[in-house]
């Protein structure tokens, strides 16, 4: 594979190559060192395994916490893995992107005792990692095949964890993706220093190696076949679609070489070779307060962006991104200027030069319309969020707030239709409450399928004893 530019930032000025080559290895590297076998057994002995643990009711993915730091602390790596793995299929790529600071090292109760949480990210990814280079006998099997049909749509990490689930319970599983490589937001979406080494495909190559699951890649929902057509094929049909669209700033002069939106910023990164061959401006400006802003703005910088500017237009405690990232941000040099809103993004000759943006009140949140900001700019990067785009699937599924409405066991509107993720209501774009949602899924439409067949036994044997009675 060839490094891709990414499209939109082919301009003078905007140049690959701005460091020195060892910088690029240096800056992309693992930005979070694992633990070596010795520190893993003294952390895992720092954890008091708790009966009612707060940290295992603060995960998403229900893992147990305590259950899989014990095994650590016993050498059984093996079994710590298998605890992880059994309650997130992608506890390893959860280990290194999940914000643990804010869920289960945030209720872990060492915080009270001592001010300093068990580092159970880290030794989640210890373990997982452990599996990973020493696969040896597979710690899942499948279930005899039942004979049913599942479709996926979407690779994700929703999609990925319906898959797994079900492909265990027996089913066969056909997951389609409108993209070349398996692993959505895991693969397309996180900055490449959280995932180096190509660690979402090896993730996803241990998930699929458990058999039954089938993925077909570059096909697009509504492009390439319809909802109704796999209602008709399948026994039964999830929707992990995400969130395909990009929202717009809406302002002027949106336009010249220069501008892109950060997600496909993040997508060109992570697919490139080489990052020596990525170009970056030397004034750069991401706008939006969210993890893809910050994940836009740090590897700006790691780059070889001079100047990297994030703007926001609330104040810092109503950023999506979280404390640690935002601290982040500022150790890789980037300015954060909060309280500010974009009304102009400026030209000359076809490429962009500055943006400006009116100063908001930080007392009340309204525009104060006589005092603006402008920021010299070679690059602008947009990172107001994204957004479900409903034509895909058709208008037949019903829509709240703009997403895919579910029950509690993530059922649409649509009868034998399942849905999760970021494209449903109440979405958090983060990987383990996709899984959340994909386990909740699985177990389902496992359930429906089974009780389906029941039904049909039932019936079945009540037209043998009126033939045997007639």
């Amino acid at each position: 594979m060839t490094t891709q530019a990414p499209i939109g930032i082919n301009a003078p000025g905007i140049l690959p190559g701005r460091l020195e080559p060892l910088r690029y290895t240096e800056n992309f590297s693992d930005i979070k060192h694992p633990l070596a076998a010795a520190e893993a057994i003294i952390e895992a002995d720092r954890c008091y395994y708790c009966f009612d643990a707060p940290c295992m009711t603060a995960c998403p993915a229900e893992i147990n916490v305590p259950s899989f730091i014990h095994r650590i602390a016993q050498g059984n790596l093996r079994g710590a893995a298998e605890a992880i793995l059994s309650a997130n299929p992608l506890g390893g790529m959860c280990a290194r992107v999940c914000p643990t600071e804010t869920l289960c090292e945030h209720a872990c109760v060492r915080n009270d005792q001592d001010g300093q949480p068990v580092k159970i990210g880290l030794l989640q990814r210890y373990a997982t990692d452990y599996v990973l280079d020493h696969p040896g006998r597979p710690l899942f099997a499948r279930s005899p095949a039942t004979g049913k049909r599942v479709a996926v749509v979407g690779a994700g990490p929703a999609g990925l964890t319906v898959a797994h689930r079900l492909a265990q319970a027996g089913h066969e599983i056909a997951v389609f993706d409108a993209m070349a490589k398996a692993g959505g937001l895991n693969e397309y979406g996180l900055a490449a220093y959280k995932t180096p080494d190509g660690f979402a495909q090896r993730e996803i190559q241990w998930l699929l190696s458990i058999g039954g699951i089938d993925i077909h890649y570059g096909q697009r929902l509504g492009v390439d076949f319809t909802l109704e057509q796999l209602r008709a094929e399948y026994d039964a049909v999830f929707l992990g679609l995400g969130l395909a669209g990009v929202n717009a700033l809406d302002i002027q002069e949106e336009t010249g070489d220069g501008v892109m939106d950060a997600v496909d910023f993040i997508a060109a990164l992570r697919q490139a070779d080489d990052f020596s061959q990525v170009p970056i401006g030397r004034n750069v400006v991401v706008i939006g307060g969210g993890m893809t802003a910050v994940d836009a703005a740090v590897q700006a910088r790691k780059l070889g962006a001079r100047e990297v500017t994030l703007v926001y237009r609330r104040g810092e405690e109503a950023m999506k991104a979280s404390a640690y990232e935002r601290e982040l941000a500022r150790k890789n040099d980037v300015q954060i200027r909060l309280w500010a809103t974009p009304v102009a993004i400026h030209s000359e000759q076809g490429r962009v030069s500055a943006v400006t943006f009116t100063v908001n009140d930080p007392e009340g949140g309204a525009l104060d319309m006589g005092e603006s900001l402008t920021l010299r700019a070679d690059m602008v990067l947009k990172a107001v969020g994204q957004r479900y785009l409903p034509d895909a699937a058709g208008n037949a599924i019903t829509l709240e707030h703009g997403r895919i409405a579910i029950d509690s066991e993530c059922r649409t509107s649509v009868p034998g239709v399942w849905a999760g993720g970021d494209c449903c209501v109440g979405g958090l774009d983060l990987t383990v409450d996709a899984v959340r949602d994909g386990k909740l899924a699985a177990n389902a439409i496992d359930t429906a399928l089974r009780a389906r067949d029941s039904a049909n036994d039932s019936d079945s044997v009540v037209c043998d004893k009126e033939y045997f009675h007639g």
